[in-house]
């Protein structure tokens, strides 16, 4: 977009000067004098926490060795904004929260859930896709409908550390739920069968139905734990947060969010 002044210069200086209660979200955060904000801007360095197992989202490409997926698109475009080098470090969901408050990253930008349990640990910022629950499985598996996956011997995998492990352990009475941490992947584990199903969310859903074959997804009759993606940032830095919060807002308007959505046939779970 040629031509278009980037969101820090028009913003860093209001977000230093702007009227308490419209940037400033209370008296401590308006005293606040030290900020991820001007620390990337000075060092002209962004450290972007990224889990590279994640399709659709931030999906490390093995034949090219990049990242590809909305989330990888997207913190080119927030270092663009902030006239910043974007240095990717890896992190996962049963990591990532240690490695914000490590600050081994200004911020995470994975399609993390925002769910209260996280709040208590790390600020959200303003959603950009909202999601629920799916299942993927094969197409020759014994699981025809959704209702067959809650039954005795059936083994469903989910991601270590994600709100749908947490959410499918008091959902599921019968079936095994089992955790899969990295290096290892739901995918592997399905195609490997040592799993019967694996628990998703739409990205993942619709990527790997897309790219094989003997995939197939499963819908509940119901949408279940329907959960809004935001950007994660550490807690106690409000500025930062309300920079965030703006490149979020900004995206929306723009179109730069819907064209990377598209890009990555996410577009059907964009948040308004």
């Amino acid at each position: 977009m040629p031509g278009r002044k980037t969101i820090l210069s028009v913003i860093l200086p209001a977000l230093a000067l702007a009227a308490p209660g419209f940037l400033i979200a209370d008296k401590a955060a308006a005293q606040q004098t030290q900020s991820r904000l001007y620390e990337v801007t000075k060092s002209k360095k962004l450290r972007v926490c990224q889990y590279p197992l994640y399709y659709s989202i931030s999906f490390r490409n093995p034949k090219t060795g990049q990242l590809e997926g909305i989330d990888a698109d997207l913190a080119k475009e927030l270092a663009k904004e902030l006239e910043a080098e974007l240095q990717i470090v890896e992190t996962s969901f049963g990591t990532f929260i240690a490695d914000l408050q490590a600050n081994k990253c200004e911020i995470g930008m994975f399609g993390v859930g925002a769910t209260l349990k996280r709040a208590q640990a790390v600020e959200f910022s303003k959603p950009y896709l909202v999601t629920n629950i799916y299942g993927v499985t094969r197409k020759d598996s014994k699981i025809k409908k959704w209702e067959d996956i809650d039954k005795k011997g059936i083994t469903a995998a989910v991601s270590l550390g994600s709100y749908i492990e947490t959410f499918m352990k008091g959902y599921l009475k019968n079936a095994t739920v089992v955790p899969i941490a990295p290096p290892n992947t739901r995918e592997a584990e399905l195609v490997a069968g040592r799993v019967d199903i694996i628990m998703t969310d739409f990205p993942t859903a619709i990527k790997v139905t897309d790219e094989f074959d003997w995939a197939t997804y499963l819908l509940p009759s119901e949408k279940l734990a329907i959960t809004p993606y935001s950007y994660v940032v550490p807690q106690g830095d409000q500025i930062w947060l309300n920079y965030i919060n703006l490149f979020v807002d900004t995206i929306k308007l723009d179109g730069r969010l819907m064209m990377y959505a598209k890009k990555h046939k996410l577009d059907p779970i964009v948040a308004p």
